[in-house]
């Protein structure tokens, strides 16, 4: 009766998969295979002193990925990526490893929800974190250790995003955290930085607000210019018709 051993790997990492020996007798014979087909990707036959690897099978997706130990029999397999998923079977000591590999986790993104715009008045600040790209995960909101919310996925390559609304004076830390089984990254809020309300910047504002002032200022710095310009024309006028008028006076 085959052990099977689950191994989990982040997609790049290397694993060692372990033969529980020592060391080698003179007439052991250790074969490693690959999945359902049992592919043979690794062997030694101690009695002949020969040690191989067939990385070029299976269309070369082990190539230069797999180093046996000459004492122990124990594969090593470098660069793994998820084609490399799967069972590994050591029949000499009816072992099988199942290995899962999941990607390398991206910091997750925390930003202010663009959608709503907080008056001066306004004691809250929307957020959202999000994640890209990514698949078997849970996205989390926690509150210093507590957890607030989440959502998890097992699709591969989808996009996540869980909001929070804070108060603009919290002084609680709050963290959103990206993980998997073995691995996790973790983006840290800084409330000070991301929430403001409208009467302390223009850019918390949804994109047609912003447009509507600068269109405002514009209009009315054209409109200054108009009043200034008419109003020197006419000072102008007026000075004109006072000369004209003086000038008559002295020829008479």
């Amino acid at each position: 009766m085959y052990r099977v051993e689950s191994v989990s790997v982040i997609e790049g990492d290397s694993v060692t998969l372990n033969s529980d020996l020592t060391e080698m007798k003179d007439d052991d014979v250790i074969l490693w295979t690959f999945g359902n087909e049992e592919t043979l990707i690794a062997g030694i036959n101690k009695q002949f002193d020969r040690f191989t690897v067939y990385d070029d099978d299976l269309d070369g997706r082990f190539r230069d990925r797999l180093k046996l130990d000459n004492q122990t029999g124990s594969l090593t397999i470098t660069n793994f990526t998820t084609e490399h998923a799967g069972e590994y079977k050591l029949p000499f000591k009816l072992k099988i490893f199942n290995i899962t590999v999941y990607a390398r986790l991206p910091v997750p993104v925390i930003s202010r929800n663009s959608s709503q715009c907080s008056s001066s008045s306004s004691s809250s600040c929307s957020l959202v974190c999000s994640a890209v790209n990514v698949g078997h995960v849970t996205l989390s909101w926690y509150k210093g250790n507590s957890l607030l919310s989440s959502i998890s996925v097992s699709d591969l390559s989808i996009s996540l995003s869980l909001p929070l609304e804070v108060e603009y004076q919290d002084k609680n830390t709050y963290s959103c955290v990206l993980n998997n089984p073995i691995s996790n990254q973790t983006q840290h809020l800084d409330i000070t930085h991301l929430c403001h309300t409208c009467a302390d910047s223009v850019h918390c504002c949804r994109p047609t607000e912003a447009v509507i002032r600068l269109v405002v200022s514009a209009l009315v710095g054209v409109a200054t210019v108009i009043i200034l310009v008419y109003d020197i024309r006419s000072r102008r006028a007026e000075q004109d018709q006072a000369h004209i008028h003086t000038s008559g006076s002295i020829e008479i």
